[in-house]
C-alpha cells in the first residue's frame, strides 16, 4: 500500500524527472534548454506577454539571464524585436520563419507523444491539475502564473466576441488559447467541473 503521506514528494520528483528528461544538452540539439524554453514561450504567448520581463517570470529567472538568452536567440536570426503596440516604451519579440521551422524538432516533441497516449479525459483531468497545482505555486511565491486566456477568470464573451476584463480589451481569436502573464487561474482545491456534476 502507497504511504499517503510519501506520495505527495513522489508527485514532486516526477513532475521534476519528467521535465529534466526533455532537456537535451548532450550536443544533439542546436540550442541550449533555456533557449528552448524562450523559443517555445514567444511561440505561445500572446503578443502582449511576449516581452523580456514576462519570460524571466516564466522562466523563474532574473531579468539579466532572460535578457541574455533572448539575445542569444536574436543573435541567431530566430526572434525579432518590435515595439508594442500598446505601449511605444516596451519591447515585444515575434518568432521568425526559421525558428517556426526549428519549432518541428523541439525535444518537447517527444514528451508531447507519449501525452497524446493518454485519454482525452485522462489528459483534461491531468491538464486542470497542473494548472491548478502551478497557479497554486505561483500564488504561494508572489509570482505571476501562466496559463490561456480561454482558462483564465478574467476571460469572458458578450455577443460572440471574446474579451479580457482584466485588460479591458477585446481578444482576437488567435490570442484566446495563446499564454498570458494577467493569467488569473482556478483557486487550488476547486473542483473541476466533471466533479462538480458528481461525474465519477
Amino acid at each position: 500500500m502507497i504511504d499517503e503521506f510519501q506520495t505527495p514528494d513522489r508527485i514532486a520528483e516526477l513532475l521534476t524527472h519528467v521535465g529534466r528528461s526533455t532537456r537535451i544538452e548532450d550536443g544533439r540539439s542546436e540550442l541550449t534548454a533555456a533557449q528552448w524554453t524562450c523559443l517555445r514561450f514567444f511561440a505561445r504567448a500572446n503578443g502582449s506577454t511576449r516581452t523580456p520581463s514576462s519570460f524571466a517570470s516564466f522562466q523563474a529567472t532574473t531579468r539579466g539571464t532572460a535578457s541574455q538568452i533572448i539575445k542569444s536567440l536574436e543573435s541567431r536570426g530566430l526572434i525579432t524585436r518590435r515595439r508594442s503596440e500598446r505601449d511605444g516604451r516596451s519591447v515585444c519579440f515575434d518568432l521568425t520563419e526559421t525558428a517556426y521551422e526549428m519549432l518541428a524538432y523541439d525535444p518537447l516533441r517527444d514528451l508531447v507523444g507519449v501525452i497524446k497516449q493518454l485519454e482525452t479525459a485522462e489528459r483534461d483531468r491531468f491538464l486542470d491539475t497542473l494548472s491548478r497545482l502551478a497557479s497554486a505555486l505561483a500564488g504561494q511565491r508572489g509570482v505571476p502564473a501562466f496559463g490561456t486566456c480561454r482558462d483564465c477568470s478574467h476571460f469572458g464573451t458578450s455577443g460572440g466576441t471574446a474579451y479580457c476584463a482584466c485588460m479591458a480589451v477585446q481578444l482576437a481569436n488567435a490570442d484566446i488559447d495563446k499564454l498570458c502573464g494577467s493569467y488569473r487561474g482556478p483557486a487550488f482545491g476547486a473542483q473541476n467541473e466533471e466533479d462538480r456534476h458528481g461525474a465519477t
